[in-house]
């Protein structure tokens, strides 16, 4: 028989795990459920300099344990396990997991988003040989050897800073003629001499033989093609959310996204929505954890009224 709670999140990044305090701290039995490591996407990044209360910063890992730990501390009950599906049973919701299911009285999905891929001939043969879509995980492996970083938003330009502390040079290829991140960054990154751009530039294939060799690329505005000799490509061309298993389920937008009110509520009465995973324009971690908390208040008073 599935186990029962009050409240199951779904996903343990900043916005799970602010839910998951506030839910614990109001005595509701809480289950969190995260796939992989607690924290979500932020503890990929070296230095988190804009989360209020750390005025000389702090790194992505070491704020993902501290909310943990905080969250923890108050009772919530975290799993690692991966939600393959969600299905409705009255007032409750059964909630399927790889190995076992677990029923709720709510659920708030705060499973966040993954990081999108180029799908060209080499991604995925050459992914951890070559290829990374986390500059802080893997930048090491490269000291003192030239890479390509793909994007132009703020994520790639941190990440293609970051890489400088590693590598003799980083190739910024972006399809556009000017970048997407913010000006500060861009006034640090043209400011690196590490730091080279290519613009009006995709990449068609990634080429080796037990690890990455080389890049054919494209300007699309010249037409010109040419191969680049890099030892690693680092992807950062957006995210997209993990919401596939969702459908018919919640109301999402064309991209993927879940479409809520104000107060984190989907169409669905019980099933809420926080973080990344929501449709919205800021996708910062003190937006997150202020959706799960908002979430979380949400969920209070809708079980107190059910």
């Amino acid at each position: 028989m599935s186990e029962t709670y009050d409240v199951i999140i779904i996903g343990g990044g900043p916005a799970g795990l602010t839910a998951g305090l506030y839910t614990s701290r109001a005595r509701l039995n809480t289950l969190l459920l995260e796939k992989s490591f607690p924290g979500g996407q932020i503890i990929n990044t070296e230095l988190v300099e804009n989360y209020p209360g750390f005025p000389n910063g702090i790194s992505g890992f070491e704020l993902g344990q501290l909310l943990e730990q905080q969250a923890l501390k108050h009772g919530l009950t975290i799993i690692n396990d991966e939600v393959k599906g969600i299905s409705l049973d009255g007032i409750y919701k059964l909630v399927r997991t790889d190995t076992t299911s677990y029923n709720a009285r709510v659920v708030i999905i705060a499973a966040g988003a993954e990081y999108s891929k180029l799908h060209i001939p080499g991604e995925e043969e050459f992914t951890g040989r070559g290829v990374s879509y986390c500059a802080t995980c893997d930048g090491a492996f490269y000291r003192d050897r030239i890479v390509a970083m793909v994007g132009g938003g703020n994520s790639a330009i941190v990440e293609a800073i970051s890489l400088t502390k590693f590598v003799s040079k980083v190739l910024v290829i972006h399809r556009r003629n000017e970048l997407r991140a913010g000006k500060l960054l861009q006034e640090r990154a043209f400011a690196n001499p590490r730091i080279e751009f290519i613009w009006d530039t995709i990449v068609e294939s990634i080429n080796g033989d037990d690890q990455v060799r080389s890049l054919n690329i494209h300007n699309i505005k010249t037409g010109e093609k040419s191969v680049l000799e890099v030892s690693g490509i680092f992807v950062s061309v957006g995210l997209h959310p993990s919401t596939d298993y969702l459908k018919g389920i919640v109301t999402m937008n064309a991209n993927g996204y879940i479409i809520t009110n104000d107060e984190m509520e989907t169409e669905t009465p019980g099933i809420f929505a926080a973080g990344d995973v929501r449709a919205k324009k800021a996708r910062q971690v003190i937006t997150a954890a202020g959706d799960g908390a908002t979430a979380a208040i949400s969920v209070e008073r809708f079980l107190s009224e059910s």
